[in-house]
């Protein structure tokens, strides 16, 4: 199956039903952050929903419950967040992307010009150490370095003010 949704026909396909639902403002694939195009292009996209009602329309969780399980609190926040940046983006010359090499992350990379802003999302405890953004700042050049939740800006702060904000 993998082979065959590799092809490149399959691939077109794919992409131009993702163009769609981004049309619809339903979902978007972030790119991943490379510092260049060419590498951008060849890597697959990280699925972002635009509206967390996609998201929790289809599930079992009340409120309560999803609060209660750290990992669906956790994809719920960190969904809010991924889609504030996208949808506050819109109109502006600011890029959000993630970027993943090997086991270390980060969620959100949002670019304008030369600023390069790196978020990570956390709902629960801070981490001691966020290697992510650790290995991200030694390959390229960071403005800023954002923690949304934990001990970082509060997720309600965060979802307040436009990415733009960020960037300065």
């Amino acid at each position: 199956m993998l082979g065959q949704l590799q092809d490149a026909g399959n691939t077109t396909t794919l992409a131009h039903y993702l163009e769609l639902l981004a049309g619809a403002g339903m979902v978007i694939g972030l790119p991943k952050y490379s510092g260049g195009r060419a590498r951008q292009r060849g890597s697959s996209p990280k699925l972002q929903v635009m509206n967390n009602a996609l998201m929790t329309a289809s599930s079992d969780f009340t409120f309560d419950q999803a609060q209660k399980d750290r990992d669906a609190w956790g994809r719920l926040v960190e969904s809010a967040a991924g889609s504030h940046l996208i949808n506050s983006t819109r109109g502006t010359n600011a890029e959000v992307f993630y970027w993943r090499e090997r086991s270390r992350e980060v969620d959100f990379v949002l670019k304008s010009g030369r600023s390069l802003v790196v978020i990570e999302v956390k709902s629960g405890r801070a981490k001691e150490s966020f290697t992510g953004i650790e290995a991200f700042g030694k390959e390229f050049k960071v403005s800023r370095k954002i923690l949304v939740g934990a001990s970082g800006v509060s997720v309600e702060e965060f979802l307040l003010k436009p990415a733009e904000h960020w960037l300065s």
